[in-house]
């Protein structure tokens, strides 16, 4: 039993050492498996740890990012909030320009208004000026007419009747404002009865206006003997222009005129009597025409009025004693065969024919044409 007791021994020995061998690799393997399971808690322990790290970073982020937009979504609604101030003040400022507009709009209508009614006031009374003014230039034109028919009929009187002296002028009534010069005639020479010689005045022309002539009658003052010259001499004096200069070359004419040696000449249409034209001319500032060479009566030929005109050739203050509108004598003469011969009623008045030659003929008669001329300015 011994021997058996022995022989088993070994046996239970080893497998003793097989059974804690089993046991070791059973403890090891254990170990191990917790070893990874603790490896596995501690990786998931440290996700865990940074994941909650993340998330707060990404919670503390999130927080700035709100707060920034809510700050943002503050200043957005203080913008919107000043904009709609500012919207409201500008529509404020439009209003009240729309209103100045408005306002500005009727007041100009308004000043409009007043203003055309301002013209019309000024257009009425400019016309009812320039109305009172024709119909008071009329009046006097007629009544210089009236005069001037008159004062013929009083000169052709005289001259059917000899002994009673009239004054050998006509004074001029100005026809123009007082602004504008008018040229007045100057003193004819002075009359006597026809049987005594007279004396021939040295007279200068100029175009300066001059001032009505004082006529004084010759039959209550006799005539010194000591000025007496023959009724056939002349003593006249070559026109002079108080606007020339010595050296200076004068040939300014208005519009209208024409210019020749010195002289402007204006050839007038429409039917008119001498005294008619006469004041005519006066009113352009002129006179009727004085021819002193035939240079200037072959210009005139040229331009004249082919049915006649009237010329400042008259005499009016004795029979057959002709003088010009300035004033001086006849030195020249381009009469008609056969004239003058103061025919019929009486002819103390000289026209120009179409041929350029002379003819006296009645003062009232009427004529397409006449000329004035005055002096040319430098």
């Amino acid at each position: 039993m011994e021997e058996s007791s022995y022989s088993e021994f070994p046996k239970f020995h080893r497998r003793r050492r097989q059974c804690c061998r089993r046991g070791v690799q059973v403890a090891l393997v254990g170990l191990v498996i917790a070893a990874l399971w603790a490896g596995m808690l501690t990786l998931l322990l440290l996700w865990h740890w940074d994941t909650a790290q993340k998330l707060k970073r990404l919670e503390e982020a999130a927080a700035r990012n709100v707060s920034q937009v809510s700050k943002d979504l503050e200043r957005h609604k203080g913008d919107q909030t000043a904009e709609k101030s500012q919207a409201a003040q500008m529509l404020q400022v439009m209003e009240r320009i729309q209103d100045e507009q408005k306002r500005m709009q009727s007041q100009e209508s308004e000043l409009s208004r007043n203003l055309d009614g301002l013209r019309a006031d000024l257009s009425n009374l400019k016309s009812h000026s320039l109305n009172e003014r024709h119909a008071a230039l009329d009046s006097l034109e007629r009544l210089q007419e009236e005069v001037g028919k008159l004062w013929m009929e009083l000169h052709e009187s005289n001259a059917q009747t000899p002994g009673v002296m009239l004054p050998p002028t006509l004074p001029m009534v100005p026809t123009a404002p007082a602004t504008v010069p008018t040229i007045a005639p100057t003193p004819a020479p002075t009359t006597v009865p026809t049987t005594a010689p007279t004396t021939a005045p040295t007279m200068v022309s100029t175009t300066a206006p001059t001032p009505a002539p004082t006529t004084v009658p010759t039959t209550t003052a006799p005539t010194p003997a000591s000025t007496m010259v023959p009724i056939t001499a002349s003593t006249t004096v070559a026109p002079l222009s108080l606007s020339s200069a010595p050296g200076s070359v004068c040939n300014t004419c208005p519009e209208e005129w024409i210019y020749f040696q010195k002289k402007c000449y204006y050839f007038g249409e429409g039917a008119k009597k001498w005294i008619q034209a006469r004041y005519a001319c006066s009113k352009l500032h002129g006179r009727l025409v004085s021819i002193h060479s035939k240079a200037e009566q072959d210009f005139l030929t040229k331009r004249s009025n082919k049915r006649g005109s009237w010329i400042g050739l008259r005499d009016l203050d004795i029979e057959g004693e002709f003088i010009w509108m300035d004033n001086n004598p006849l030195d020249y003469s381009n009469w008609q065969p056969g004239e003058p011969n103061d025919a019929g009623q009486g002819e103390n008045c000289v026209m120009m024919l179409g041929s350029g030659q002379w003819n006296d003929a009645f003062c009232g008669s009427f004529l397409h044409g006449w000329v004035c001329d005055r002096q040319a300015t430098c």
